[in-house]
C-alpha cells in the first residue's frame, strides 16, 4: 500500500525496471526505471549520511533536469520536506522563502550558481550547500556515492512531503503544505479521469518548481510513462520534439499554444502520436481549441491551483469540442462547487466562487495560520475564482476574482475579451485589465503585443477595436489599445496583470 510519495518510483522500478523513464533532453542523458530508482535511492542514503532527517527542508534550485527529479524522490524516501525554489526569482526573493520554511539543506545546479553564491550570506539557516558540478561544501556527485538500496522510509500519511511556494502576484508568497497522503489521493483522482495510459511518452517543459511540471513528472512516473524532460520552451523545437520523441501527451499553458499555432507550418510534421495536450493557467481561447482539433489534438483544459496539487478539473475526451471553453467536470472522487457569497451552489449560468474539499487540497500554509483560516470555511478551500456551472454540470471559469472588471455595474470578465481580440492575425499575445473610470468607475483596456512592432499600430488599433465591437457587448469592448513587446508573466504562464495595471494606471478614455 502506498503511503510515501517515493515509493512511485520504487514501485515503478520494480514492476517495470526497463522501461525508459526519463529523457532530458539539454543533457542527452536517458534513464531507465531501475537506474533513475537507484541514484534517487544513493541521493536518498546520501542526504541521511549528510545530516538530513525526516522532516528536515532540503530545498532544490535546479533547472529543468533529471537530477532534480531523483533529488526530491531521494528526499521524499527519507521523510525530508522538498521546498522547490524558482530560479527566476532574485536573492532577496529566495531570501524570504527559505527564512519562512528554514530550509537547512539547498541543492543547485551549476547554471544557477551565481544566484545560490548570492544567496548564501542571505540564509543562515541553511548549513548544507550541495551542487551539481561547481565548488561547493558538498558536490552532489558525493551523495550518488552511498548505497544505492532503498532506505527506510522516513515519513508517510499525513506528514508534509514538499512546500511549493504560491506564485505571489501580490503581497508575500506562501507555502503551500502538500502531504503524502494528499498526493497519492490526488494522482489516484487524476489518473482515474485522465487519459494517462502506461507506456506513454509525456513532454514536460513546464518548471519543475510549479506544480504543473513537477504534477506532470509525478504522474507519469505513478504510470508508467516516459518524462520526455526540456529546460526551456521554444515553438519550434517543440514541434519538433513531439515528432522525434513521438510524443502522445504534453502540457502547455494556452501562451505556449498561441506560439505554436503561429509557427509558420505549424503541425504539417508527423503529430500522430499525440492524442492529447493538457492546458491550464488561464482560460483557453476558443480559436485555439479550433486550430489543434483541426490537427486531431484535443486539448483537455485543466483547471487547479498549487493549493489542490495541481488540477481539480479536466475536460474530458469526448466533449472536448461540443463544449469548448469549459474545464470539464471535477476529478473522479474529487468534490468541487461553484457557490455564491452564501455558499450556495449557484443556478446555472450564474456566476460563483469555486471551492473544493478532499484530501488533495494543502494541509495549511506554512507557519501562516492566518492565511490558512482565511482560506478555509466550513472545511471548504476557497480558490478565489469565479466560474459557471452550465445545465450539464460542465464548469466554465470566467477569470479570477480579482482580475474581475466591474463597468456600470456590470462584471467583465477579461478572459471572454482576450479570447476575441487574439483571433485578430496580427496579435501575438494580449491581456486585459480594468482602468479607473470616472463615469464607469473602471473601463477594459487591452494591452496587445504585435507579431510585427513594425506595423502600423493605429491600424492595427482600429482593426481590434472594430473586431470587438462586431463580437462583444458595449460595455465590454476595450476602451484603448495599449502596445508593448512582451506581457509580463509569473512561472506558470499568467499574465502578471498586477504589473500591467501598475504599467498603464490610465484613467481609461472616456
Amino acid at each position: 500500500m502506498l503511503r510515501n510519495v517515493g515509493q512511485f518510483l520504487s514501485e515503478r522500478a520494480r514492476l517495470s525496471p526497463h522501461l525508459e523513464a526519463v529523457v532530458d533532453l539539454e543533457q542527452e542523458v536517458r534513464l531507465d526505471y531501475h537506474a533513475l530508482n537507484a541514484r534517487a535511492n544513493s541521493a536518498a542514503n546520501g542526504l541521511l549520511e549528510a545530516g538530513v532527517r525526516p522532516g528536515d527542508r532540503v530545498a532544490i534550485l535546479m533547472s529543468n533536469r533529471f537530477e532534480y527529479i531523483e533529488a526530491f524522490y531521494g528526499a521524499a524516501k527519507i521523510g525530508a520536506i522538498t521546498v522547490f525554489l524558482n530560479w527566476r526569482l532574485a536573492a532577496a526573493e529566495l531570501e524570504y522563502i527559505v527564512d519562512d520554511c528554514s530550509a537547512s539543506t539547498l541543492v543547485y545546479s551549476a547554471d544557477l550558481a551565481p544566484l545560490a553564491d548570492a544567496l548564501k550570506p542571505m540564509a543562515p539557516s541553511i548549513t548544507r550547500w550541495i551542487s551539481l558540478g561547481d565548488a561547493s561544501d558538498l558536490p552532489y556527485e558525493t551523495l550518488l556515492n552511498a548505497s544505492p538500496e532503498e532506505p527506510s522510509l522516513g515519513a508517510e500519511g499525513d506528514a508534509p512531503v514538499f512546500l511549493m511556494y504560491t506564485s505571489g502576484t501580490t503581497g508575500k508568497p506562501k507555502g503551500a503544505v502538500i502531504s503524502h497522503e494528499g498526493s497519492i489521493a490526488w494522482h489516484h483522482a487524476m489518473l482515474a479521469t485522465s487519459d494517462t495510459r502506461y507506456g506513454d511518452r509525456i513532454y514536460t517543459v513546464a518548471p519543475l518548481f510549479h506544480i504543473a511540471g513537477m504534477g506532470i513528472i509525478m504522474s507519469g512516473i505513478y504510470s508508467g510513462g516516459t518524462n520526455v524532460l526540456d529546460a526551456t520552451f521554444d515553438p519550434v523545437r517543440a514541434w519538433q520534439i513531439l515528432e522525434q520523441e513521438k510524443i502522445s501527451g504534453a502540457l502547455f499553458v494556452p501562451a505556449m499554444l498561441n506560439f505554436m499555432a503561429k509557427v509558420p507550418g505549424a503541425g504539417q510534421g508527423d503529430v500522430s502520436t499525440l492524442r492529447s495536450i493538457l492546458c491550464g493557467a488561464a482560460p483557453v481561447p476558443v480559436e485555439l481549441i479550433k486550430f489543434f482539433a483541426g490537427l486531431g489534438i484535443d486539448i483537455h483544459q485543466i483547471y487547479g491551483a498549487t493549493e489542490t496539487h495541481g488540477g481539480i478539473c479536466l475536460m474530458s475526451p469526448e466533449h472536448a469540442l461540443t463544449k469548448a471553453g469549459s474545464t470539464g467536470k471535477a476529478y473522479y472522487g474529487m468534490e468541487v462547487r461553484v457557490v455564491d457569497d452564501a455558499g450556495k451552489d449557484v443556478a446555472p449560468g450564474v456566476p460563483g466562487e469555486v471551492i473544493t474539499r478532499g484530501p488533495h487540497i494543502i494541509t495549511e500554509y506554512w507557519n501562516k495560520p492566518d492565511a490558512t483560516a482565511k482560506a478555509f470555511k466550513d472545511g471548504w478551500f476557497y480558490l478565489g475564482d469565479i466560474a459557471e456551472v452550465d445545465t450539464d454540470g460542465f464548469i466554465y471559469i470566467k477569470d479570477r476574482s480579482k482580475d474581475m472588471i466591474i463597468s456600470g455595474g456590470e462584471n467583465i470578465y477579461p478572459a471572454e475579451i482576450e479570447d476575441v481580440v487574439l483571433g485578430h492575425d496580427a496579435v501575438k499575445e494580449v491581456a486585459v485589465i480594468g482602468q479607473p473610470s470616472a463615469k464607469w468607475g473602471e473601463s477594459p483596456v487591452a494591452i496587445v503585443v504585435p507579431k510585427h512592432m513594425n506595423d502600423d499600430l493605429k491600424i492595427l488599433e482600429e482593426d481590434i477595436i472594430a473586431l470587438t465591437g462586431n463580437k462583444l457587448a458595449r460595455f465590454k469592448q476595450p476602451k484603448a489599445i495599449e502596445f508593448i513587446d512582451e506581457i509580463p508573466r509569473n512561472p506558470s504562464g499568467k499574465a502578471l496583470k498586477r504589473v500591467l495595471r501598475d504599467r498603464f494606471p490610465g484613467p481609461a478614455p472616456e
